[in-house]
């Protein structure tokens, strides 16, 4: 009999549909995992990226499976969103159409795989229901303050209509029309994640040691705490409609080196002289130019600003600050304005110096001259500094700030570089907001009994603005409050706001998803998600605002935890002639040309056996065959064990190659624990169990063939589950394949140890040796080995591990 991977898989998925073999359990007093990949964009198919993240998070659901835990393994598709729309516009198809049979292609596709997903609680976030339950935390989140409205700036395409996310902008351009893109104002909705910005933060604390320390630090930066001073300049001429401007300080013991200040393009100061046309038409023009960057653009120019005619007194000196325009301040950093001490900060020095602005030096070292270049360094000692002169600048910076609190001209306070989320997208595939607005009422929210807010079907995308609003009917309806005419909010909600939650609707019980967005008793129960799978490029913004949501969620009363993910694995990206896996690279490699030729199994074993998990993983289509050789050899080899052998065996009675073998298969199963549950190195595991095949190809006893493949296909089930089933069936009946043997410590005892030899390093020989035998008397041997490298050469050094390898050094 030949393996035939089509025959033996398609046997094995429908056996577990037909018995449910993946729904999770409803007995909650069973010990619980919640395994969890980050879910897929349905762009059409799945690729080798995909098959990577959701073959490790199905390695972990199977292993505790056999464990005994009751395991929740679910998918979805987080299926609204921007390329829906542009495929409309390419292929003239609705996107709903498009999304719908994208996600039935992809369910075909992932379950062709094997993945041990629950059938029952699959999702997607365009689902009407989803999207219900949605609009009512953003209606709840807005009365209770955390979402609000104000003006800001966006990408906006004149020809087209439409406003553009920055990938969408390209040298300045409409990447669809090629139109200059400019900035421009608008209002929107923003969740007011500020208010979380210390909580946040804190939480990161108890995610140490589960989370990778590079996601750790990367949020931590992203939310940026800061101490400082908050103060106020005044402008010198007070005929201005703004009187004074705010600043923030970390750096308080700076403030007598102000030599300028700088603000952003779009502050209200700035805005106040354009339109009572205080300064020059080139300087307007020259300002509005910049405005019309993109924050990116400004970062990536050059730095330049304008005076802006007009002075800011010091609030401790008295003395007339300029006042200047500066493409490297950003309106929604902090004020908008920045107190710049050149002397001591390089972006303002090199501006200071192109624009011949006055330097002063505030802060020496002792140690160090200061030469033509800023002194940066946050140790040394104030001069200039009026009665803090000689103070070193931790002390400094504390008194200035006391200074500023009893003159009541500022105060300490702590700062985040974390900004609110603006979630307004002028698009049409998007879970509409909930509000509507009114002539007489303003804004108001939609009444809870009126949800879900669907967006209607009869429209045409083309890419000109948002077809909501051409809409001849769906906008019109009837104010909650007044119940007078009024119009819906026709921008929809930013994607990330729906993968925000996803976790917690998985954890509710399906049965009840019609009439509440989660059940009680079933999230208490799953949450938090014990492992979550996903790739490094989400460590910021979606694992930030999904522990965002689960404190909102919390806080109103739908959650119980701080955190919504206790461990975090964060693989790396599958590279393919030079770049990253992706359908823009054109270099995807589709999984269903791999399991058409060599199956399911083959491609699961492949993609964790090439590289670790958090490891970036560059493709190799000769692996492919290893792969697949390897489970050839696995299945020819079952094939050839008497099935009825006793598993009765005395290790005094195996020969030494018995034992060796035997050792083999058990330092494989000492190693799955630690793999599976701590390390997630598949590599090495299935390296282990290679390793034992090997070994065991000298044994011919079927009683030690028998208990090794017991132990061999329960290793690997939850990483090429079909053959392990088959084979598993057929050796020992699934009723008796449930349960791990446990370790024996005499089986680690052998007779005799083999051990590598290297020379400076390479491996030159092997050598088998009593376990009994002295360092001494081993030394000897090795060297015995590889006379012929060590002939006439001086031997420096002689290096012994115990029980693992010799190596000598020889020049």
């Amino acid at each position: 009999m030949s393996y035939n991977a089509r025959e033996i898989e398609k046997k094995w998925q429908k056996l577990w549909q037909e018995q449910d073999y993946f729904e999770p359990k409803d007995d909650y007093s069973l010990e619980k995992k919640y395994i969890l990949s980050m879910f897929p964009y349905p762009s059409g198919r799945i690729h080798m990226g995909h098959v990577r993240n959701y073959s490790i998070s199905d390695a972990l659901a199977r292993y505790y499976r056999k464990k005994g835990f009751n395991v929740l393994h679910p998918i979805g598709f987080d299926s609204f969103g921007m390329p829906a729309e542009n495929a409309a516009i390419k292929h003239k198809i609705h996107p709903k159409k498009w999304t719908y049979e994208n996600i039935d292609y992809m369910k075909k596709e992932l379950f062709s795989l094997g993945f041990s997903f629950s059938r029952n609680r699959i999702l997607a976030t365009s689902d009407p229901l989803y999207t219900k339950f949605e609009q009512e935390f953003f209606i709840k989140m807005y009365e209770k303050g955390l979402i609000y409205t104000k003006e800001a700036t966006v990408n906006w395409c004149e020809n087209d209509k439409t406003v553009l996310a920055n990938e969408q902008v390209e040298d300045g351009k409409c990447w669809r029309c090629g139109s200059e893109v400019v900035q421009k104002q608008m209002p929107g909705y923003y969740v007011k994640i500020t208010s979380y910005a210390k909580e946040l933060l804190e939480g990161l604390k108890l995610l140490e040691n589960k989370w990778p320390n590079q996601v750790l630090t990367m949020q931590e930066n992203w939310i940026g705490q800061s101490y400082g001073l908050e103060f106020s300049f005044k402008l010198a001429d007070e005929s201005f409609d703004t009187k004074s401007f705010e600043v923030f300080t970390t750096r308080a013991d700076t403030i007598y080196g102000v030599s300028y200040i700088a603000l952003a393009p779009e502050h209200s100061i700035v805005k106040e002289l354009i339109s009572k046309k205080l300064l020059d038409e080139s300087t307007i023009d020259s300002i509005k130019e910049i405005q019309n960057q993109s924050p990116r653009q400004r970062q990536a120019d050059e730095k330049k600003g304008y005076f802006l005619n007009t002075y800011a007194i010091h609030p401790l000196t008295n003395e007339k600050i300029p006042v200047w325009v500066a493409n490297f301040v950003l309106i929604d950093y902090g004020s908008g304005a920045v107190m710049a001490v050149p002397a001591h900060d390089e972006r303002d020095f090199d501006f200071a110096k192109k624009y011949n602005l006055p330097i002063k030096q505030v802060i020496i070292s002792k140690d160090t001259k200061q030469e033509d270049a800023p002194y940066t360094e946050k140790s040394g000692f104030l001069i200039n500094s009026a009665e803090f002169n000689e103070l070193e600048c931790n002390e400094a910076r504390e008194k200035i700030i006391a200074k500023f609190e009893d003159l009541k001209l500022g105060k300490r306070v702590i700062n985040y570089k974390i900004r609110d989320w603006g979630v307004s997208r002028q698009r049409y595939w998007g879970a509409a907001i909930p509000m509507i607005r009114c002539e007489k009422c303003g804004i108001v929210p939609c009444e809870l009994s009126s949800l879900p807010i669907t967006l209607p079907d009869d429209v045409e995308i083309t890419g000109e603005g948002n077809p909501l609003e051409k809409h001849p009917t769906w906008k019109f309806c009837t104010c909650p409050k007044c119940k007078g005419e009024a119009v819906r909010e026709c921008d929809t909600l930013d994607t990330f706001f729906q993968s925000s939650w996803y976790y917690a609707r998985f954890a509710s019980d399906e049965k009840t998803w019609n009439t509440r967005a989660f059940d009680e008793k079933s999230v208490n129960y799953w949450l938090n998600v014990d492992q979550y799978v996903g790739g490094i490029e989400h460590a910021i913004l979606h694992l930030l605002y999904a522990r965002f949501f689960q404190k909102v969620l919390r806080d109103m009363g739908y959650l119980k935890d701080d955190e919504p993910f206790a461990r975090l694995l964060t693989q790396g990206m599958v590279i393919k002639d030079g770049f990253k896996m992706s359908k823009s690279k054109g270099n995807v490699v589709d999984p269903d040309d791999i399991i058409n030729k060599y199956g399911a199994d083959t491609a699961r074993l492949f993609i964790l056996f090439l590289a670790p998990p958090v490891k970036e993983l560059v493709w190799n289509d000769n692996a492919i065959e290893g792969a697949y050789k390897f489970i050839n050899k696995l299945y020819e080899r079952a094939l050839k064990i008497d099935k009825n052998a006793s598993l009765d065996i005395r290790q005094d009675e195996l020969s030494k190659d018995e034992k060796y073998a035997r050792l083999k298969v058990y330092e494989a199963l000492k190693k799955s624990s630690e793999v599976y549950e701590k390390s997630f190195a598949f590599n090495t595991l299935i390296a282990a169990c290679m390793e034992s095949l090997n070994a065991l190809s000298a044994v011919d006893n079927d009683k030690l063939n028998k208990e090794a493949f017991y132990i061999i296909l329960n290793i690997l089930e939850p990483i090429i589950p079909h053959i392990c089933f088959e084979l598993s069936d057929m050796l020992f009946e699934l009723e008796n394949f449930k349960t791990l043997p446990e370790l024996r410590p005499e089986i680690f005892l052998q007779d005799s140890i083999k051990l590598a030899v290297s020379v400076n390093g390479k491996k030159r020989a092997e050598i088998e040796v009593l376990s009994s035998a002295l360092k001494d008397e081993i030394l000897q041997e090795a060297k015995k080995a590889v006379f012929k490298w060590l002939k006439d050469k001086e031997l420096v050094k002689e290096i012994y591990i115990e029980k693992k390898l010799v190596n000598l050094v020889v020049r």
